[in-house]
């Protein structure tokens, strides 16, 4: 990411989280509250998004160093975490899901924020982008543009949900299956490209 502009590295972190991924969660979610909890929901879980994210961001270099944690390290981790998110998608398994074991919040809020964790709030590739994006330079002015550049396509994702929220309420479960899967099809192709990144990183530390 270190040849990246503002505008590319807004692209490229709008394809990791853009409304194309996001959406279909929150059609998910749309179905079981109404249009005001839902925006609620939104409004809750698109902050919680931008504060993980530039957390992350202007904290990568300290964790990194702190856990000994190189940028293929994260590459393959941040692939094989996405791989197994997107192949349970492809199987209708909704992880991160509510379950019927007793855990689930009394709040819907809450139980809603607990559902967008690993698709929204801490996406794994959005996070593993971030990571090794802030660890390409050593500057914080090249960390503030990360930053900035996800907060903007967070903010995007709220919009689209916000104005497309009665739409979502009324998707049939059906569509929503088969979107599901076609995304968790793609989804599962950026993980193994992203492990295939990190492993020619490896590959190149080992011949250097």
């Amino acid at each position: 990411m270190h040849d990246f502009d503002l505008p590319s590295t807004f692209v490229a972190l709008f394809a990791v989280v853009g409304p194309p991924k996001i959406l279909l969660a929150f059609a998910r979610l749309a179905r079981t509250r109404s249009h005001g909890e839902l925006v609620r929901l939104t409004l809750v879980a698109t902050g919680l998004a931008a504060l993980v994210g530039v957390v992350v961001e202007y904290s990568a270099p300290f964790l990194t160093t702190f856990f000994h944690i190189d940028d293929w390290s994260l590459q393959l981790a941040g692939g094989v975490i996405f791989f197994i998110y997107a192949v349970a998608l492809v199987l209708g398994i909704h992880l991160g899901g509510s379950s019927d074991d007793g855990d689930q919040f009394t709040s819907p809020l809450l139980e809603g924020v607990r559902e967008l964790l690993l698709p929204y709030i801490a996406s794994p590739l959005a996070m593993t982008a971030l990571m090794v994006g802030a660890l390409e330079r050593e500057n914080w002015g090249w960390r503030t543009t990360l930053a900035g550049a996800y907060v903007a396509v967070v903010a995007i994702n709220c919009v689209c949900v916000l104005v497309l929220s009665r739409p979502l309420r009324r998707s049939h479960r059906t569509v929503l299956e088969v979107m599901s899967r076609l995304l968790g099809l793609l989804l599962a192709a950026v993980g193994v490209e992203l492990f295939i990144t990190g492993l020619g990183e490896l590959a190149r530390q080992g011949l250097y």
